[in-house]
């Protein structure tokens, strides 16, 4: 059985006790339908997937303008935060009918264990948004090592309840880019480990080499986000970003899907849409 959206049509009476809002005809569980199926593939595939499980055609284009239009509230931490991660992703934006598309960046935030986020461009909303949650008086903030992150989350809380922390596996990735002829790299891959940073430049100090002077450079420059490891490891504490990594990769599966591109108007909207999903805002309760 199929029915057009077109036709659904209600009296008052009927639309208050269903919940609608004026001018509307979806009902909430509808309408969280369709948000639900527009996070997860494009809007013509969300379109076809709606028709087969609800008996009910609703355009492709009318599903991007309820994205576009949905008050879809931000996602707030149930439990104090003691770690985050902050990464960016890209997204191909359109530009002028002659013009290519371009690639453009956001930035993301996990907080472990809990929710995530994303802003195009927004890097003020970003800390805005980490600010409103739950921190703990310290919190863990690791990141690789792009300057962009580090200016990013040097904003998120006062120094004295900020930890930075470089992610350990972009440590392990910059270190083995170095010729194993020129050096032990599992010697140092244990001093680091163990937090015995100044050994290591000094290994490092007197090779010509210009890889291993870049990683000399590189450790010199994030020498106060490099603790020991082990130690943090042993203590149950996150020493990577992983959890970030995951999530951009998870909006990437919706944003850069093929052939798909947005206006900078529409970035954010989706990039909300996507996050709320992923923090179970779609999942029906048994109110619902």
């Amino acid at each position: 059985m199929k029915t057009c959206i077109g036709q659904l049509k209600v009296k008052s009476r009927r639309a208050r006790t269903l919940g609608l809002k004026p001018r509307t005809q979806v009902s909430p569980v509808m309408g969280k339908c369709c948000l639900a199926a527009s996070a997860k593939s494009s809007y013509q595939e969300a379109e076809q997937d709606i028709e087969l499980m609800m008996g009910m055609k609703v355009g492709h284009s009318v599903l991007q303008r309820m994205v576009l239009r949905s008050e879809i509230p931000e996602a707030q931490s149930q439990q104090p935060v003691k770690a985050l991660s902050v990464d960016g992703g890209n997204m191909r934006l359109r530009t002028a009918e002659t013009g290519p598309c371009v690639w453009r960046n956001y930035k993301a935030v996990s907080l472990h264990d809990t929710v995530c986020a994303a802003y195009f461009q927004d890097n003020q909303a970003l800390v805005d948004w980490v600010q409103w949650q739950p921190l703990r008086s310290v919190v863990l903030c690791i990141g690789d090592g792009h300057d962009g992150i580090w200016n990013v989350i040097k904003l998120l809380a006062p120094e004295y309840q900020r930890r930075e922390i470089l992610d350990w596996y972009h440590l392990m990735e910059n270190l083995y880019k170095i010729d194993p002829k020129q050096c032990c790299l599992e010697r140092l891959k244990a001093l680091l480990w163990s937090g015995f940073v100044d050994e290591v430049l000094a290994i490092l100090k007197p090779l010509p080499h210009h890889p291993a002077q870049c990683f000399r450079a590189y450790l010199r420059k994030h020498r106060r986000r490099l603790v020991n490891y082990c130690l943090y490891q042993s203590l149950g504490l996150d020493i990577g970003s992983g959890s970030v990594e995951s999530t951009v990769k998870r909006i990437a599966a919706r944003v850069k899907l093929t052939g798909a591109q947005w206006l900078s108007s529409s970035a954010p909207h989706i990039l909300r849409l996507r996050c709320a999903y992923l923090n179970g805002a779609f999942v029906l309760s048994n109110n619902t």
